[in-house]
């Protein structure tokens, strides 16, 4: 199995932003990728800074912008995952945070509305987009399951925890982790530690530019670092050799030794 991350910068060109998705799909697939990850809300630039609103840009998941990249999947033959703003056609002021998650032969299998927004560190996720209420579940790959959860929602560790007891050994984060103190930091030991905690690979694919930080990264289910960027736009790509889960898991089978009886919430 092997992954890519396309780590871009996005604007507020949609028209642009797509036709590079695209470039860098077919680039991953020319790497022998079976899978690329991009970014979350990287359809468009919706930030304080830019003048646009994520409900400027949002389409519902019919329209042109998943159309395409769900013609871009088939025709490469790779599964494609990527961050949007999808429209609700009762609220005029916000839209939600989708993942899309879309398969070889280009159909949608999967999409998740990002359901613990960013109100944290001066920033008010929730002003312009609607949390979503869907269910944690495992996306079903021939490579096996997979999970999925979105950029702030790496802070809650019961989230990924629902995936590793459903059976993932991996996880995709798709994210526009944003720079600032710590945040880096902050970052890279999350990542890891979901890794470690639930051992599987984890997949943290950011934006950079603008407000962002880059730094994508992926890690194995011992928390040793695979891959990993900087600060500029890149494609990283990592061999995923599945069998590790279960070396790892026979070494430390910390989630099959939970005692939920002994847990009180």
């Amino acid at each position: 199995m092997r992954v890519a991350i396309a780590q871009l910068s996005t604007s507020v060109d949609k028209t642009a932003n797509l036709g590079k998705a695209i470039q860098y799909i077919a680039k991953a697939k020319s790497l022998g990728a079976d899978f690329v990850i991009i970014p979350e809300f990287y359809m468009a630039l919706a930030t304080p800074k830019s003048g646009v609103l994520p409900v400027d840009a949002a389409e519902p998941l019919d329209g042109p912008f998943v159309t395409a990249l769900k013609e871009s999947a088939r025709e490469n033959e790779i599964y494609v995952v990527c961050g949007l703003y999808e429209s609700k056609s009762d609220d005029q002021k916000r839209a939600f945070n989708t993942t899309v998650f879309i398969d070889r032969s280009g159909q949608l299998i999967h999409s998740y509305r990002k359901t613990h927004l960013y109100d944290a560190f001066s920033y008010h996720e929730s002003e312009t987009i609607i949390p979503g209420d869907n269910q944690y579940k495992v996306v079903e790959t021939e490579f096996g399951k997979i999970g999925l959860m979105v950029c702030y929602e790496l802070r809650f560790p019961e989230i990924a925890r629902q995936f590793a007891l459903q059976g993932a050994d991996i996880l995709f984060v798709p994210a526009g982790w944003v720079a600032g103190p710590m945040k880096e930091d902050h970052w890279q030991t999350l990542i890891r530690a979901r890794a470690i905690e639930n051992t599987m690979f984890v997949f943290g694919a950011n934006l950079v530019d603008d407000i962002f930080s880059g730094r994508s990264i992926i890690v194995d289910p011992m928390g040793v670092i695979l891959a990993s960027a900087g600060e500029e736009e890149t494609l990283i790509v990592s061999d995923i050799d599945l069998d590790r889960i279960r070396r790892v898991r026979e070494k430390l089978p910390s989630v099959r030794h939970r005692k939920p009886e002994f847990y009180r919430f």
